[in-house]
């Protein structure tokens, strides 16, 4: 059996899609003013 696609790390996630990485870039500000908007419970990851 060959191994499957997703090997799951907390670290990478939080590194690749969590706040501060959204936060460095305006398009990511946005992303986070957007989900606030619409009244998200988790902003990011």
């Amino acid at each position: 059996m060959p191994k499957r696609t997703y090997q799951p790390k907390k670290k990478k996630r939080a590194r690749t899609h969590g706040f501060l990485k959204r936060n460095e870039t305006d398009q990511g500000k946005k992303v986070i003013k957007k989900r606030r908007r619409k009244g998200r419970k988790e902003l990011t990851v």
